[in-house]
Formats: C-alpha cells, sequence, structure tokens
C-alpha cells in the first residue's frame, strides 16, 4: 500500500465532512499521460487499501501491452480509537493514510490498449473506491 516516508506531523486535523460545500478540484483535473482516464464526479476520502485494490484491477486487466498512471497518493494520515474505548483521552492514534478527492478529480490513466478495455477497466476499477467517477477519453 502507499504510504509516505516521512510526514511533518503525525497527526493531522480531521476537517468537515459538510456535504453542502461545492468544492471542485483545480489541480490535476485533464489528462496528462493517457488516452483514457478516471475523474472524480463526488468528494471522498480515498484510504490507501482501496488504491491499491483500484490500482490491481487495473493492473490485472490491462496486462502487459497497457500503462497505467496514478495520479493520487494518500498523504494525510487519518487515525482511529480502538473499539469499545469511552469518550476523552484525546485523539486516536494513525492507522493509516487517505487522500481527499475533490469533484474533477483524474484519479487513474491508461495507455496502450483498445478503447473498450480501457473503459471497462476504468469502470471496474472505479466500483473498487468509495466515489462516483466518469470515465473520460482526451480529444
Amino acid at each position: 500500500m502507499l504510504t509516505p516516508k516521512k510526514v511533518k506531523f503525525r497527526k493531522w486535523h480531521t476537517m468537515r465532512k459538510n456535504a453542502k460545500v461545492t468544492k471542485v478540484a483545480t489541480r490535476g483535473i485533464a489528462l496528462a499521460f493517457g488516452s483514457h482516464g478516471l475523474k472524480a464526479v463526488t468528494h471522498a476520502r480515498v484510504r490507501s487499501n482501496q488504491i491499491e485494490s483500484a490500482r490491481k484491477v487495473v493492473v490485472r486487466s490491462l496486462g502487459k501491452t497497457g500503462k497505467m498512471w496514478l495520479r493520487i497518493f494518500p498523504d494525510k494520515p487519518f487515525t482511529q480509537k480502538p473499539p469499545e474505548v469511552k469518550l476523552g483521552k484525546g485523539k486516536g492514534d494513525p492507522v493509516g493514510y487517505e487522500v481527499e478527492v475533490w469533484p474533477g478529480r483524474v484519479l487513474f490513466e491508461v495507455d496502450g490498449v483498445a478503447d473498450k478495455l480501457a473503459a471497462d477497466t476504468l469502470i471496474k476499477a472505479a466500483k473498487k473506491l468509495p466515489l462516483k467517477a466518469k470515465v473520460v477519453t482526451r480529444h
């Protein structure tokens, strides 16, 4: 799974999970490497194990002919308290890493395979992620 080599702070602020905020991505919104890409339609916090699961699906279905680029990296630590612990006593311990994905962000890019196979592969990968996504192509 993806983890940063070093982080400046062990724990980050959690930030808000407000559904009414309509924030959109400003960086990473266009295809840069491949001919087909998977673009986020909704906001989500994607954990490193979810990214790895989607990456495995893409790599397996592309085979040796296709190439895949991963455009997100989980650099934000998230914490969790153990089960059946009472409230108080501070924040939980860091468990893993996640990335905040806003609508419009390109998550994966593929190239070197037929259009139908690329689209099917990216749709399979989107099912592994906790957000809605669409397949985009280079014009």
